[in-house]
């Protein structure tokens, strides 16, 4: 098929993101409209033709998830009644994916709600990355192309050709995805045991296994908000002895506040992605942003010409990375 009849949209909280995807893959970005109006309501509008095409709508849901997944909602809606062949949903950051379970009495798996609601309204795949856990594909009975932004962000790192690297988890939950980066990068692992006893957003490390004693420790986890627990943990690491302290995130949303704990803390960079559009991060000089949009630009080009998106999981284009750099 040809990638130049592609059709790519963007969300509000899509657009700088879609037009690096645009621009890695040498499409334009389709004419849409996002207004909200003063009593909070949302409007969406098509902006050409898209009657019998596959469109790709970008909409992150990150630091407005409630709006940014309603306007998904009516995006979806819009595209199949202006008679598009198939919607997919390019949501590089899926902030209710942390409600992946039902963990105590009452409550909502929020993340199977919302993926029902997008599935309802007619999308008919989704493209996502690093979800909190790989279960939340299967609340899905659509197709899910699942990408890591482990291959941009330890390509990052090796080229930063640090010495002497141990992994570091936050906890046991993530300790089988921080295993994935140690083998990347072939260093040792350590783990932190960490407890959350409310949901306040704050959680307590409580222990450390594993020697980072004289090494350069590296926090791999797939997002932070307040930034607690990369604080704790970097406070732990060097009263055990770790000589350097850099965290690595799949999606940067912390907010000021968060931003301030890690200013003052001894994690001296934190590498993310651009999955969210997050402007508390312009003022920090801790933080380092590298693109994914290449990598999304990519896995989009393969759905469309119908070929395989697996080799993205583990070892990505060289262009991509280079992309993701730029």
């Amino acid at each position: 098929m040809n990638i130049a009849e592609i059709k790519i949209f963007a969300g509000s909280s899509g657009k700088a993101f879609a037009e690096k995807m645009c621009r890695y893959m040498g499409v334009e970005v389709g004419r849409s409209e996002t207004l909200s109006f003063s009593e909070g309501n949302t409007f969406v509008r098509v902006g050409e033709t898209v009657r019998g095409k596959d469109v790709y709508l970008v909409q992150t849901m990150g630091l407005k998830p409630n709006d940014e997944f309603v306007e998904i909602l009516f995006w979806i809606d819009a595209f199949k009644r202006a008679s598009a062949n198939s919607v997919t949903v390019i949501m590089p950051y899926f902030s209710y994916a942390k409600g992946d379970k039902k963990d105590e009495p009452r409550v909502s798996i929020r993340a199977r709600v919302c993926a029902e609601a997008i599935e309802m309204a007619g999308a008919d795949r989704v493209v996502a990355m690093d979800l909190h856990s790989d279960q939340i594909q299967g609340f899905f009975k659509k197709p899910v192309d699942h990408l890591y932004a482990l291959p941009v962000l330890c390509e990052t790192i090796a080229r930063m050709q640090l010495s002497d690297l141990v992994v570091v988890s936050p906890d046991a939950g993530f300790a089988k995805q921080a295993r994935k980066y140690a083998d990347y990068l072939g260093t040792a692992i350590a783990i932190g045991d960490k407890t959350r006893k409310d949901h306040s957003e704050r959680a307590e490390v409580l222990e450390l296994i594993g020697d980072v004693n004289g090494k350069t420790a590296l926090i791999f986890d797939d997002f932070s908000i307040s930034g607690g627990t990369l604080v704790d943990l970097s406070n732990m690491l060097v009263r055990r002895g770790a000589k350097r302290i850099l965290a690595c995130l799949s999606h940067l949303v912390m907010n000021e506040a968060g931003i301030k704990k890690l200013e003052d803390s001894p994690i001296e960079l934190i590498i993310g992605t651009d999955s969210v559009d997050n402007p508390h991060l312009a003022h920090s000089s801790k933080i380092k942003v590298v693109s994914v949009a290449p990598l999304f630009g990519e896995a989009v080009s393969r759905i469309h010409k119908r070929e395989s998106v697996t080799p993205l999981f583990e070892k990505v284009p060289d262009e991509v990375i280079l992309g993701s750099m730029e």
